[in-house]
């Protein structure tokens, strides 16, 4: 692993992946990775409106999450394939808090392409770290619909634990649906340094 993070920077490299923080100039790209995956990610995502395929949406959703990353509240990090430079997927970080509680919520995306190569549990390991050793987050929480296989065996594979059952926990696609419940502890967490 080749770390050059900052608290102000996510940027981790593990072999072929680049975990890194999204750019109001990226844009283009992450629009063209929703187009792309919208009918295979619309099973597990919110209802989109069209302004969220759309660039000036992009755009603008970027210069406010450009804020969110420099008062360190919030993080959206883009997956890349580093000899391609395409786009594989999203970690987002939410609803940070300090102390006394040191948490946040974790949710991601990859893209159908990508799928079954191991890119998200790599991915998210990085970023996990990230926000366990520079962030220095006691408690990342992560739900999953208990249909998304996949997704729980991703969690599973970073040292994500089954927590408990949440029923009509959030609205996907257009309709409340069931989670299952898991959160990651940092073993080496320290007060603030």
């Amino acid at each position: 692993m080749t770390p050059v993070s900052t608290p102000q920077k996510v940027y981790e490299v593990e072999g072929d992946i680049v975990v890194r923080m999204a750019e109001p100039t990226d844009a283009y790209m992450i629009r063209q990775y929703f187009i792309t995956n919208r009918d295979y990610l619309k099973e597990w995502e919110p209802k989109r409106e069209d302004e969220f395929f759309t660039l000036s949406g992009w755009t603008q959703r970027l210069i406010k999450l450009s804020e969110l990353h420099k008062h360190a509240i919030g993080y959206y990090l883009l997956v890349i394939d580093k000899p391609s430079g395409e786009m594989l997927g999203t970690i987002s970080f939410s609803n940070l808090t300090r102390f006394p509680f040191y948490a946040c919520n974790v949710g991601y995306s990859l893209s159908e392409n990508a799928q079954g190569r191991g890119v998200m549990t790599c991915a998210l390991k990085l970023a996990v770290n990230y926000m366990f050793t520079i962030q220095n987050m006691h408690r990342i929480v992560a739900a999953y619909m208990p249909h998304n296989e996949r997704s729980g065996a991703v969690l599973s594979r970073v040292g994500f634990e089954r927590e408990g059952y949440a029923k009509n926990y959030l609205l996907i696609n257009g309709k409340w649906s069931d989670h299952i419940l898991t959160s990651l502890i940092n073993p080496a967490w320290k007060p603030d340094r």
